[in-house]
């Protein structure tokens, strides 16, 4: 589940293009300009917070609009932290909590924003977000075993996690590869609906990959025109 957490006033923010982090994530991060590198000292001085927002590509090319953030983004805290020879440094962030953007306060030296933390509801009971998570985890092991993809690791690992939000949070940000939907899945609040949303995506992708696999015969990918 979030944690409820008390933000400070003012939040450094880190906007990244076609990214969106949730709670329980750990992404790392390589930290190289020079805004952000005193972001980093200032935050490993202090609480150790900072949020990450996607880029909203949408409001890019509007006038006075400097890397807009997506309005919902999510806060995390720096658990690791190597600094290297030539200045950058490497980091690994958990996400803590989601944030809705509530105003910039200044891009100078690095952006800093006013948030509001945001709380999750279930939308359902137990049981009913139960079967989704085991719907979803269902799904996601068909995909990756039609996509011969290597993410045996992360697979294994939701395998371990109960808490069905915690579950659709981590899936999303590890396994979603369609940066507008995993922007979607963040904003939406309600558990029960953000386990659907999801569901019927990839319900949809695995139906697509049986067509494609059916379609192919056994032709291996780079012989598919013979077919």
């Amino acid at each position: 589940m979030e944690m409820e957490i008390t933000l400070p006033q003012e939040l450094p923010l880190m906007t990244l293009p076609n990214v969106a982090f949730f709670p329980q994530a750990l992404m790392p991060i390589h930290i190289f300009e020079p805004r952000y590198r005193e972001m980093l000292r200032d935050v490993l001085a202090a609480n150790r917070l900072f949020a990450v927002a996607g880029l909203d590509l949408q409001e890019m090319n509007r006038p006075g609009k400097f890397e807009p953030p997506h309005r919902v983004a999510s806060v995390g805290i720096v658990r690791a932290c190597q600094k290297n020879d030539n200045g950058t440094s490497n980091l690994l962030l958990q996400g803590l909590a989601r944030i809705e953007i509530v105003d910039i306060v200044t891009d100078e030296p690095y952006r800093r924003i006013r948030g509001r933390a945001l709380t999750s509801l279930p939308g359902a009971s137990d049981d009913e977000n139960q079967v989704l998570r085991r719907e979803l985890s269902r799904l996601l092991g068909l995909k990756l075993k039609l996509t011969a993809a290597q993410a045996g690791e992360m697979a294994a690992f939701l395998k371990t996690v109960e808490d069905p939000e915690a579950f659709v949070d981590i899936a999303a940000f590890s396994l979603c590869e369609d940066p507008a939907l995993k922007q979607r899945l963040l904003e939406t609040l309600d558990v029960h609906r953000r386990l659907k949303l999801f569901n019927r995506q990839l319900r949809t992708e695995v139906g697509a990959l049986k067509l494609s696999r059916k379609l192919q015969g056994r032709l291996p990918d780079d012989r598919i025109s013979e077919n």
